[in-house]
């Protein structure tokens, strides 16, 4: 059996993204800190299909002995797709922000990313249809106002991955490792970023997208061959492409 891993499943993209996942017929590991919408999202699947195995890790990815054990956990498992989708924002001016906040946000979004992309590529690097994706945000590509200590932990993100696809394919590797970078989405996002318990997405957004939405463009990202699934911030809509930053060669 083999399975899909998904961090952050228990609210938008990454919620979204497992049942997406699912009605593919997808067995699935859930990672989250909330145990009870993990189990929530594990009993909304089983609904629909009871045949899918659903693994439910509470874990909080944020400190970092959690994240090789939850790696090292899930070692008994066949992985063939690796999502690491987990992350919040903080949107303030850098003056103005929560250090702590801060430093667990960067925590989140790039270390334990990082570790897990590193451990999932030393097991899966020449496992045939193996897929790495790993979710920045279209703020990954431009700075955006007031969000300028977010969008750095996602312009890592995207450098990283984009770096990491250019060497797997320098290797003839058979992992593919992939950026999908999302626009606003209507999650909890914002209210986390802004420490509101009310954010009306209809009321104060022009444009978005819903989870759901995400979760479509997701899977368009994983059966295509391109290296990036970007929201265009003018237009809204969503592109495949191939990476945007510049590769060096490698020097040999």
């Amino acid at each position: 059996m083999r399975y899909t891993v998904i961090t952050g499943a228990s609210s938008g993209i990454g919620y979204e993204s497992a049942l997406a996942f699912a009605e593919r017929g997808k067995n699935l590991i859930l990672i989250a800190r909330r145990e009870h919408k993990l189990e929530d999202l594990k009993a909304e699947i089983r609904q629909h299909n009871a045949e899918i195995d659903v693994v439910v890790e509470p874990t909080d990815l944020s400190i970092m002995e959690n994240v090789y054990a939850i790696y090292e956990k899930l070692k008994v498992y066949e992985i063939d797709t690796w999502i690491n989708n987990a992350g919040f924002g903080v949107k303030s001016p850098v003056a103005d922000q929560d250090l702590d906040k801060v430093e667990n946000m960067i925590q989140l979004n790039t270390q334990a990313l990082t570790i897990l992309s590193t451990l999932y590529v030393r097991d899966y690097t020449n496992v045939e249809g193996s897929q790495l994706i790993n979710v920045a945000s279209s703020g990954g590509y431009s700075i955006l106002p007031n969000a300028v200590t977010y969008t750095a932990t996602k312009f890592f993100v995207s450098s990283f991955t984009e770096g990491l696809a250019e060497e797997l394919a320098s290797k003839g590797a058979s992992l593919q490792a992939k950026i999908l970078a999302p626009g606003i989405t209507e999650t909890e996002f914002a209210k986390r970023a802004l420490d509101t318990d009310k954010f009306d997405y209809k009321e104060r957004m022009p444009n978005f997208h819903t989870a759901k939405e995400m979760a479509q463009f997701i899977l368009q990202l994983y059966d295509s061959d391109k290296t990036l699934g970007l929201v265009d911030e003018k237009t809204y809509e969503f592109e495949l492409k191939d990476p945007v930053f510049t590769n060096l060669k490698y020097i040999r």
